[in-house]
């Protein structure tokens, strides 16, 4: 189904040709001036430079073939050489109408390709802080998005698990506990069962290490020498790391639930550790790296770069792998597997030039072909009131499963102070509404701005908030359920028809939903689609204070107000599925 701005744009483009003007002037936009026109086409300020005429001239040619036009309701030429434009009430009725029959209201899917998501990045061994909130949320949404465009979407959680921070955990647990047998080099026998810590020792353990070691350089050292042990295989560290990865995925995943948020893959760093040494074997023997200061690096520096751009490290001195390394071998681990279209990564935008380093590494050295996007998202900070890095009040680094408790517990006293309901009830519709604040809240800033989490302005339900995109949803059901329980047969309402005006500037505003999921597909921008709800409740609202809709009389207007309710309802909550949340039957 054609977007409708494209077919305004046709019949403009049409009436330009049969002007005698190129066709390609007739481009069409949303009005910026509304109280105006509700379209524009400024055409003939470009055409008049081509056709040394005066851009009035040709914009009253095209609107006199406009005359008679049944896509415009009034076409109007205006100094110095504007288009302004109104479309028909029966066009956008037609249009609308064909939107509810059509699966997708008529959005035309990409072609069936992988596009794999790699939006976790969580270090195990450390608890989820507020920092990991935003990979997982815009994660989520663009993972859902690329799956409504058509694509098979994969999300990997890609977790660290292999690095430095596990020989950190490591090397504090055997100071604290050095009888636990998995130190015991001389040890045959089975490994217990039972993790030797618990999920709150280790969320303990590791800052205390990563402390220990910025202060004291020999306990550094002896980290290294853990992670390096661990890698290599030794057999007592794999036994201990294999424990501690059980109870911290675990963990994690209860506070993912909690978040909605759902990968299908569960890989970390360990899972290509077999592959490093053919991939390493490759670049060997294919050049593409070289040894500088004892390390293997790749070169990627380009003769168009304005800025430094160190080498790509694949190896270090030491022998010990990176990030580098595993990423490069994941890269070409997907690559053998999926038949890719796009990989996209969710990080801090201060790891912009790493994954620059990356790419061009994997470009460079032929592990991904030219056929493939790699793209990356760089977010920025989740801060509190006072523009720094979101704490608790005591100044710690806020838990992610401490900040749902807290917007749970503020979304809770909302609700309870204006409507009177049972405390299980409030409590799991509470829930509903609190993930809907978090998601919106951060899903309605563009990814690489920094924003402030402010719980009382995302739990409001007013304004431009989660919440008051829900209430809007909820109005919508109630409706729609009065009317049924009365005994409207609301399944048989189609949206035909067009009485009124705020009834034609709800069609309008849902007639943008397909152009709208398509650049925001193509933008990787679920801000998009937050900025399309806000706007398409703020005008269903205006619809629902300005026309009778239950209690209309005339048989016909009732069908067409409760049909375009349905499909009101139906877009937004396709819209609030993708960004990652839903609305509940009642608020």
């Amino acid at each position: 189904m054609k977007e409708f701005l494209e077919l305004i744009s046709e019949e403009m483009q049409n009436a330009f040709e049969k002007a005698g003007y190129d066709k390609e002037l007739g481009r069409v936009t949303v009005s910026n001036r509304p109280d105006l026109c509700e379209y524009q086409c400024n055409g003939a300020m470009a055409g008049a430079k081509k056709y040394k005429v005066a851009p009035i001239e040709i914009a009253n040619k095209v609107a006199e073939k406009l005359k008679g036009s049944s896509v415009f309701d009034s076409v109007e030429a205006v100094m110095p050489g504007f288009l302004n434009l109104k479309v028909s009430p029966s066009f956008v009725s037609d249009y609308i109408a064909d939107m509810a029959k059509e699966p997708k209201f008529g959005y035309e899917e990409v072609e069936k390709k992988t596009v794999i998501v790699d939006y976790g990045g969580p270090n195990v061994a450390k608890a989820l802080h507020v920092g990991h909130l935003r990979s997982a949320v815009i994660g989520e949404a663009v993972k859902r998005l690329c799956s409504y465009a058509g694509y098979e979407a994969i999300g990997d959680i890609h977790m660290g698990d292999w690095g430095l921070q596990m020989g950190l955990v490591i090397t504090e647990l055997k100071e604290r506990k050095p009888d636990l047998p998995y130190f015991d080099e001389n040890f045959d026998g089975e490994y217990p069962a039972e993790a030797p810590v618990t999920i709150a020792e280790l969320g303990e353990l590791y800052p205390t290490a990563s402390s220990k070691s910025k202060e004291d350089p020999a306990y550094k050292e002896k980290a290294m020498e853990a992670t390096l042990k661990l890698q290599n295989g030794d057999r007592g560290y794999r036994a201990l790391w294999k424990s501690i990865m059980e109870i911290s995925v675990s963990n994690m995943k209860g506070i993912y639930d909690s978040l909605d948020v759902h990968f299908e893959l569960w890989k970390g760093e360990s899972d290509v550790q077999d592959i490093i040494p053919d991939m390493i074997d490759y670049l060997k023997k294919n050049d593409y790296m070289h040894l500088s200061e004892g390390a293997w690096v790749i070169d990627v520096k380009k003769d168009s770069d304005t800025k430094e751009m160190p080498p790509c490290i694949v190896i270090k001195s030491d022998g010990a792998s990176l990030y580098n390394t595993t990423d490069l071998a994941t890269i070409m681990d997907r690559v053998k597997k999926y038949p890719l279209t796009r990989m996209i990564y969710l990080t801090d935008k201060r790891q912009d030039l790493y994954f620059e380093q990356v790419f061009r590494a994997a470009r460079k050295s032929k592990l991904i072909g030219d056929d493939v996007d790699l793209v990356h998202i760089g977010f920025g900070t989740v801060n509190g009131k006072d523009g720094h890095a979101f704490k608790t009040r005591e100044g710690g680094v806020m838990r992610l499963e401490q900040l749902v408790s807290d917007i749970n517990e503020k979304t809770y006293e909302r609700i309870m102070e204006s409507k009177q309901m049972e405390e299980d009830e409030a409590r799991r519709i509470a829930r509903t509404v609190a993930l809907a604040a978090i998601k919106y809240g951060d899903l309605s800033n563009q990814p690489a701005k920094d924003y402030i989490f402010d719980m009382d302005k995302f739990t409001s339900f007013e304004g431009d908030t989660g919440p008051y995109i829900l209430y809007t949803t909820v109005r919508i059901k109630s409706i729609l359920n009065r009317v049924s329980e009365e005994g409207y047969d609301i399944e048989k309402a189609a949206p035909g028809g067009c009485y009124e005006s705020a009834q034609k500037a709800l069609m309008l505003q849902l007639s943008g939903f397909n152009a709208m999921i398509k650049s925001a597909v193509t933008e990787i921008a679920p801000n998009r689609i937050c900025a399309f709800i806000y706007e398409t409740a703020n005008t269903f609202n205006r619809f629902y204070h300005e026309v009778k809709i239950a209690t209309e009389e005339d048989a016909a207007k009732k069908e067409s107000y409760i049909g375009l309710l349905k499909l009101t309802r139906d877009i937004i909550e396709t819209c609030i599925g993708i960004l990652g949340f839903e609305a509940p039957e009642k608020m």
